[in-house]
This record gives C-alpha cells, sequence and structure tokens, in this order.
C-alpha cells in the first residue's frame, strides 16, 4: 500500500469518521453479505445481475473501509484554531494574487475529510504541504507571502481575511 500523506482532521471529523467506518463494519458488511448469500439461492451466478451488483456493491465498501482506515492512521487531529488572524490547519483562508488584487481565492486549510460528508465540493481545499498551504501556515491576515508553483513561477499572494472554519 502507498503511504499517505498525513490527514488534518478536526475533532468532530475524526468522530464523524470513525462513526462511518464503524457503520461499514457492523451494518454495511452484514447487510451485503446477505444480499450476496440471497442472490446465490436464486442459482446459476453467470447471469444473476443481483449477485453481480451486490458483489460490486461489497467491493466499493471494501474500498471505502480500506480508504477509512488509512486515514485515521495517519491523522493528525487538532484543535479549532484560537488566533482569528492567524492562518492554521481548520481555518478558511481569502487570498489576493500579487499581479492581479481582484483576483481572490477562499479555501479550507485541511484536508478534504474535514468537510464532513455533507460537504460543499466547491470548497477548495488545500493540505498543509501544498506550496500554498505551506507558505500561508502562520502567516497572519494582512502579511504577504510567496510560493513556487509546480510550474517553477513565484506566486505572491496577500491574506485578506482567516476565518474559523464551521463544518
Amino acid at each position: 500500500m502507498v503511504e499517505q500523506e498525513t490527514v488534518w482532521l478536526t475533532t468532530e471529523a475524526y468522530e464523524l469518521l470513525l462513526e462511518e467506518l464503524d457503520h461499514l463494519k457492523t451494518v454495511g458488511r452484514p447487510q451485503v453479505s446477505a444480499k450476496i448469500a440471497a442472490a446465490r439461492e436464486e442459482g446459476d451466478l453467470s447471469e444473476n445481475g443481483g449477485y453481480h451488483a451486490a458483489r460490486e456493491e461489497q467491493g466499493q465498501m471494501e474500498g471505502r473501509i480500506a480508504q477509512l482506515e488509512e486515514m485515521l492512521r495517519t491523522a493528525k487531529v487538532g484543535e479549532a484554531p484560537t488566533d482569528p488572524d492567524k492562518v492554521s490547519v481548520g481555518t478558511l483562508v481569502t487570498v489576493a494574487y500579487f499581479d492581479d488584487e481582484d483576483d481572490t481565492e477562499q479555501f479550507l486549510l485541511g484536508s478534504r475529510e474535514m468537510l464532513g460528508l455533507d460537504a460543499d465540493i466547491d470548497t477548495h481545499v488545500f493540505s498543509p504541504q501544498s506550496p500554498l498551504g505551506s507558505a500561508v501556515l502562520g502567516a497572519s491576515r494582512g502579511d504577504s507571502v510567496s510560493y513556487q508553483a509546480p510550474t517553477g513561477r513565484t506566486i505572491e499572494v496577500t491574506i485578506i481575511n482567516v476565518a474559523p472554519f464551521r463544518g
């Protein structure tokens, strides 16, 4: 298995993922196993759509279980930010790009899992290990920082706003 980078989670997000994992193991697995057993009793498996659908569902669920176990194994659980003006994991950060002050971007510094299960998929998320994430981490509202983009270009941003993320 490929080593996954650290996943930053709030305590609440960590607990939600633990609950999801427990549900999949204690409720999901037995339900899918029952579907597979019922489909087997119908006879010829080569043309049994219910059997194949249940096996596919089982594969997807086992993949999610493995993903959750790895994510929780590598998770760093952090507390809610205490300094409202300082960028830390779990904050929504708004930056203005130096070359065009009208070009602003808001993102969550952390991981997609911090958004929770009902996440707004349009929310941008940058990990603290990403070039932009590591540049803004620890900076304060009004600070200008620069980072090197994957293309090699140096990009400068000014931190316009920092707010705690409320998932």
